[in-house]
């Protein structure tokens, strides 16, 4: 195992903090080694509210992880969600010196540098930065320029922010379990990764993870991520309606849900009683079924409302080919797909992280609630983007075509827009380690 390359996810969520260990097979396909998991009781919608607890839970699930896949772990890529994401499509361009050159990687990638610069509210910092389409001077709906002749480069970047003191945050938890952050990436990224395939992108699909906290939003068209969104709602609200509406406790209420919730209230049989232990010296308590479907179609019909909201904003409403695909442990609830899709009118269906699994001892892992962290480890082997695969490849040619190029080959080989996130990085290096007192 020492001389496996292996990659570790974290998914440090509102209901579980989850690790996963992976590598690739000779087929190309991820195989599972690990997973640990542990309940996630120090963050609330996507964001840490109690370090300690974060931090002992974060523990428990590396560690846990590290014990099943027997291998030592030290790095770790780590999600990032919450209602404080925020995501915009901004332009930029450059000049270039002779417009009959071709247009190298290195403009490309001059081009996304710039970006780092524009102005973003105060308190936030850019984590992603990642082109949608180009122009040449002026020719527009270029997806890749690389080769072309042009002196003016532009391109729309689709940029996502998060709060500054929520990445901190993040960073002294993985930092004081003895870990090493290597990446933050946006969850519903890491899922698009597991669940959704090449075909699914270019025709055009919504991503919506249903997480415990927030529901996130991903829509991609023409293989390119147009819009991101994240939904301060997911199925902890669902389960808070339940306890109130049937005045139960907060685990009996979680137990309904999983065990006998659905989502429209017209699928549930009238006369069907679940009977639940009363409090100390009371009597049972009946739940009807039907009240419980209705309660939870009531919440879910919001949510899927906001969803409605961000695909008419997006602008691709009507262009998604591919329609939605459900993730995330709020896609288990029976009907909701068919909700989904009676309210919304798009074609739904349940994405579920094996698209790029291999064999798997773990059949738990294939479960939807797991696609943000079977995306995060797959993170580190591909890109959201193909087209950064494809500089690879041009980049390999011109090693063998050209020796005497290959240290400089091998430097811009590297993923461009991962490197964007370097000085991020050192800001918060320098901040944790300023901070004596967390």
């Amino acid at each position: 195992m020492e001389n496996d390359k292996f990659i570790v996810g974290l998914d440090i969520g509102t209901t579980k903090i989850c690790a996963v260990v992976g590598r690739k097979n000779e087929f190309g396909k991820l195989e599972v080694l690990g997973m640990g998991k542990a309940v996630s009781d120090g963050v609330i919608r996507g964001i840490v509210t109690n370090i300690d607890k974060t931090v002992n839970a974060i523990q428990k699930a590396v560690a846990d992880a590290s014990d099943m896949a027997e291998v030592d772990i030290a790095n770790v890529i780590v999600g990032i969600a919450g209602q404080h994401i925020k995501s915009t499509v901004q332009h930029g361009s450059i000049i270039r010196k002779s417009n009959q050159d071709e247009i190298t990687i290195e403009d490309v990638r001059r081009l996304a540098n710039d970006m780092e610069n524009i102005v973003v509210p105060p308190g936030n910092t850019i984590i992603h930065v990642m082109p949608q389409d180009y122009t040449v001077d002026y020719e527009d709906g270029i997806k890749d320029p690389v080769g072309m002749s042009g002196s003016k480069l532009e391109a729309d970047f689709h940029i996502i922010t998060a709060q500054t003191t929520a990445i901190n945050n993040i960073n002294r938890c993985v930092k004081r379990a003895n870990l090493v952050s290597k990446d933050l990436i946006l969850e519903p990224l890491a899922s698009s990764l597991s669940v959704l395939s090449e075909e699914d992108k270019e025709a055009g699909v919504c991503l919506v993870d249903i997480g415990g906290g927030t529901t996130d939003i991903a829509i991609f068209y023409d293989n390119i991520i147009r819009h991101t969104a994240v939904i301060p709602l997911g199925g902890n609200i669902i389960t808070s309606d339940i306890k109130e509406g049937c005045m139960v406790l907060h685990n009996q209420a979680e137990l309904l849900k999983t065990k006998f919730g659905k989502a429209i209230a017209e699928e549930a049989n009238p006369n069907e009683i679940v009977s639940i232990p009363g409090l100390r010296n009371r009597p049972p308590k009946e739940i009807s079924i039907k009240n419980l479907a209705a309660i939870i179609q009531a919440r879910m019909e919001e949510i899927i409302e906001h969803v409605q909201n961000e695909l008419v904003a997006s602008g691709h409403y009507k262009k998604l080919a591919g329609g939605i695909v459900l993730t995330g442990g709020g896609a288990l609830l029976s009907g909701v797909a068919q909700l989904f899709e009676y309210m919304t009118g798009l074609d739904t269906r349940i994405g579920y992280p094996n698209e790029h699994l291999g064999k798997c001892k773990i059949d738990e892992i294939k479960s939807p609630m797991y696609a943000t962290s079977v995306g995060l480890v797959l993170a580190g082997f591909k890109s959201f983007d193909e087209r950064e695969e494809t500089y690879r490849k041009r980049y390999e040619i011109e090693v063998v075509a050209r020796p005497e190029q290959r240290l400089k080959t091998n430097e811009l080989a590297s993923n461009i827009f991962t490197k964007m996130r370097i000085k991020l990085k050192d800001i918060i290096t320098s901040d944790i380690q300023e901070d004596n007192n967390y």
